[in-house]
């Protein structure tokens, strides 16, 4: 039987975080564009727009954390493998 402790799991999610700080931003990405689509398909289409464009922002801080934390833990330690 596995058990595994939730202050492992948490502990675990911790040490990801730390190592992918976009991470958050692109969860929140995907959840505000699901519920622009969702707030679309119910015909709140201004309410869809402005969510859509926050999700953007999310994505974009995402994918720029993403990059800081690429060049800071794998720069360094990747060297060769990585070909820009």
């Amino acid at each position: 039987m596995i058990q595994i402790s939730f202050n492992k799991i948490v502990l675990e999610f911790k040490g990801y975080i730390k190592e992918n700080w976009g991470s958050p931003f692109i969860f929140g990405f995907i959840l505000l564009l699901i519920s622009a689509a969702f707030s679309l398909s119910i015909g709140l289409v201004s309410f869809a727009n402005t969510v859509a464009i926050y999700a953007f922002y999310a994505l974009i801080a995402g994918v720029f954390l993403q990059l800081v934390c690429f060049l800071k833990y794998c720069g360094k330690s990747c060297g060769d493998e990585v070909a820009f």
